[in-house]
Order: C-alpha cells, then sequence, then structure tokens
C-alpha cells in the first residue's frame, strides 16, 4: 500500500460530503442562536433591560463573576505555576483532582458544596457556631462559581508557564534576582496572554454557572438569583426578560472566544 503526504478529496464526492456535514453543524448551532435574537424585537430588548428581574441578575452576576475570578487568579497563578516548574508524587493525583470540577456533573457539584458548607455540613456546622453562614447567600454563589471556574484558569495558566522558556528565568536568577522577583517581573510577564485567556474563561464559566448555584445558593432575587437561574425563572412569566438575558450571555460567550483565540494565538512573549 503507498501512503501520500498530500490527500486530495478535490472533486471528489467525500468533498461534497464533508461540505454538507459542515453546513448541517453550522446550521444546527446558527439556527437556535439565531432564533433567540429574531423573536425579540430591538425595542422590546432595550425594555425588558430596565426589568428588576434582569437588572438585579445582571449586577449580580458581573458581581460575583469578577470577585470569582480575581479569588481564582490569585489563588489559582501560584498553583498552576508550582505545576509548571515541579515534580513531586502525587502530582497527577492533584492534577486530576484541579480538574474533577470540569466533568462533574453541576448538581453533584452544588450538592457536594451544600454537604461541605451547608448549616450542618462538614465545615459549615463549624462556621455556624460562629455566626457563618454560607449556604443561599451571596456567598455560595461565589463558592459555587469558583468551584466550577478555576480549573479552567489553572489549566491554561499551567500551559502559559510551560511555554515559557526557563532560561530567562535563570538568567533573571543569575543576574541576582530572588524567586519572587523572577516569577512577578520574568515568569508572568511572559505568559501573560495565557493567564489573561484563562482569566477570560474563568469569568465567562463563572457567569453562566447555574447547576451548582441552585443547589448551594439557591434562587432568591436580588441575593443569589444569577442571570442563568433568572433565565429559569423568567421563562415561567416573562419571555422577553429571559430572551434578553439570554442574548447578553451569547454576546459575552462569543466575546470570550474572541479574546480567547487572539490571546492563544499570540502564545507567550518572547523577549
Amino acid at each position: 500500500m503507498i501512503w501520500t503526504n498530500n490527500l486530495s478529496i478535490e472533486g471528489s464526492p467525500l468533498k461534497v460530503v464533508m461540505g454538507i456535514v459542515v453546513f448541517l453543524l453550522l446550521m444546527f448551532i446558527m439556527v437556535p442562536l439565531l432564533a433567540l435574537f429574531l423573536r425579540i424585537t430591538p425595542g422590546e430588548f432595550v425594555d425588558a433591560l430596565s426589568n428588576p428581574i434582569v437588572t438585579e441578575a445582571l449586577t449580580l452576576s458581573l458581581m460575583t463573576a469578577l470577585v470569582s475570578t480575581i479569588i481564582v487568579i490569585i489563588a489559582g497563578t501560584p498553583v498552576a505555576y508550582l505545576h509548571a516548574r515541579s515534580h513531586y508524587p502525587g502530582k497527577e493525583v492533584i492534577d486530576s483532582v484541579i480538574d474533577l470540577p470540569i466533568v462533574l456533573p453541576p448538581a453533584v457539584a452544588g450538592i457536594a458544596l451544600l454537604m461541605a458548607f451547608g448549616r450542618y455540613g462538614l465545615i459549615g456546622a463549624y462556621l455556624n457556631e460562629v455566626g457563618l453562614s454560607i449556604a443561599f447567600t451571596t456567598l455560595a454563589v461565589i463558592f459555587a462559581q469558583i468551584f466550577v471556574s478555576c480549573p479552567f484558569y489553572i489549566r491554561q495558566a499551567r500551559a502559559g508557564f510551560e511555554a515559557v522558556d526557563r532560561s530567562y528565568e535563570d538568567a533573571s536568577r543569575t543576574l541576582g534576582a530572588g524567586p519572587a522577583a523572577t516569577f512577578f517581573l520574568v515568569s508572568i510577564p511572559l505568559s501573560l496572554p495565557s493567564l489573561i485567556s484563562g482569566a477570560v474563561m474563568t469569568f465567562s464559566r463563572a457567569l453562566g454557572e447555574f447547576g451548582a448555584t441552585i443547589m448551594v445558593a439557591g434562587n432568591f432575587p436580588g441575593r443569589t438569583q444569577t442571570m442563568p437561574l433568572a433565565i429559569y425563572t423568567a421563562m415561567q412569566s416573562d419571555l422577553n426578560a429571559a430572551l434578553s438575558l439570554s442574548i447578553i450571555l451569547v454576546v459575552i460567550s462569543f466575546g470570550v472566544i474572541v479574546i480567547v483565540k487572539f490571546f492563544s494565538g499570540r502564545g507567550v512573549y518572547r523577549c
């Protein structure tokens, strides 16, 4: 059998079949999204933005997602760097645990958080004794968002740190810079595109979190009702509000994809 490096499908039936499959797949994705925008007029969309359900959910979602992202960046950056630069027993197991929320069903994540931080939970019971309640509060929303979104940042940040040429860090150390100075002045700037794309993905994942949030935080307007929860609630009484929130999330999600592709294409900064 003779193998060739260049497989040409020009003019072949395979090319036609592949074209049809691509078209059908694009239509399957685009038609439902297009239906969102066609189902509501611009005037109805603007009017829905003044609906308290929309404004409260939008404000709460943006605030909690931003706080969650900041916390993930602060805690996740050193973790990602450690995993990119160190080898120790059990590293693969820890990596698997960090990645687990990505594949874990949201409902399972929610009930796990509730069993840990609920009033009678593993940790929540002790916190409740000192008057600190987490479950069904805005803080629970942030906990849920951090839990489900942190792997996205850590994975992307780790890839960024691994792509940095260690000779730059070694040169920094040779010139007298300590580990902390090298980390902040060399490693982070060189891996900044990956860190930014990871942060953007984390923010988007936190913004769209539903399952874990409703389990551990509930669905209380103005306190725990984020945009996905508001969409679920508004579908029963105010379709325009649900459509408006959905459109906002679609636009944000598309923007996230564009930003991530931009920074992923740039890779890491080089000296």
